[in-house]
């Protein structure tokens, strides 16, 4: 069966200025890359539409949406932080990547297992009601509610690896029990949450679970996490679909993240992800890209990733 792959060119439209790490460029060179792969027989690249211009306040204030399509269609230049680029078009992508992560859910579950989603801007730094971090909309996010209110699933896990704590996705669901939140991420280091100590609030008590790794933490410590803690937590909440907040920017050639995981890691960090989605939810895996500011990390640790997304 072919990988579902929804990305569409507008996404490199959002235009965050010169110099800016989250650049276009980013993404192109991952997409040009899968095109010209020898599994590229098995991808097929779908171009996302928007059915709903109202999704994202599925997740997020409806006062906040309407307010960053203002604050984009006026012509400023950002939205909250000054890390917060944006362009004219910016909050009309942000819409078409949030109707992108749907999509993906309707094709993980219908009749396919696994599907993967390459929107820009990224989602897992934007809180109920705020930008950061070159977030707009909590993709990731919006595709849990998205899941849980269309299709009635129940428990869902997401696991996000990008080097940054993913605070949106955190602060969304730390009260809510059906929702099972696992993060390894540099820690000091932005957005300054993602301690071991944050283990999610009232009824979401112990359903946040962060792993907080010092500065140059390389591929023993992140694989004894993923090797012997995180399958035993994932299969002990029984979720019934698996979210991943896919980044890339803990690899060694990243400029940013400071961490050194090499491409192997990557790909048995997915290995492991997938194997434990086989056993507790048949293995429904949906994977949306967050960060990666090496073009050539990025691509390498995006290439084993669909390697392992399209083991049967």
């Amino acid at each position: 069966m072919a990988l579902g792959i929804y990305y569409s060119p507008r996404f490199l439209d959002h235009d965050t200025g010169p110099g800016h790490p989250e650049r276009p460029e980013r993404l192109a060179a991952i997409v040009e890359h899968l095109q010209q792969a020898n599994y590229s027989s098995r991808l097929e690249l779908r171009v996302p539409q928007v059915f709903d211009p109202d999704l994202p306040a599925i997740a997020h204030d409806p006062a906040y949406v309407k307010r960053v399509l203002l604050t984009c269609n006026r012509g400023d230049q950002h939205i909250d932080t000054f890390d917060n680029a944006i362009c004219v078009d910016s909050g009309n992508i942000a819409i078409l990547a949030a109707n992108a992560t749907a999509q993906g859910i309707d094709a993980v579950l219908g009749d396919e297992n696994r599907a993967l989603v390459l929107p820009r801007p990224p989602g897992h730094h934007a809180e109920f009601d705020q930008a950061l971090g070159f977030c707009l909309f909590n993709n990731v996010a919006i595709a849990a509610r998205y899941a849980q209110q269309k299709y009635s699933v129940g428990k869902i896990a997401i696991i996000d690896f990008d080097v940054h704590h993913g605070n949106g996705t955190q602060h969304y669901f730390e009260n809510d029990d059906s929702v099972l939140y696992i993060s390894t991420h540099r820690y000091p280091f932005f957005p300054g949450t993602g301690t071991a100590d944050e283990t999610g609030r009232g009824a979401g008590a112990g359903a946040t679970v962060n792993y907080p790794l010092a500065f140059g933490t390389g591929n023993d410590i992140y694989l004894d996490i993923y090797r012997n803690a995180i399958p035993d937590i994932i299969l002990k909440f029984r979720p019934e679909l698996i979210l991943l907040s896919t980044g890339f920017d803990a690899h060694e050639m990243d400029p940013l993240g400071g961490m050194q995981l090499t491409t192997a890691a990557f790909s048995e960090i997915s290995q492991i992800l997938v194997q434990t989605a086989r056993e507790c939810c048949q293995g429904k895996v949906l994977s949306v890209l967050e960060g990666g500011y090496s073009i050539e990390g990025s691509r390498q640790g995006m290439e084993v990733h669909i390697q392992e997304l399209l083991e049967d």
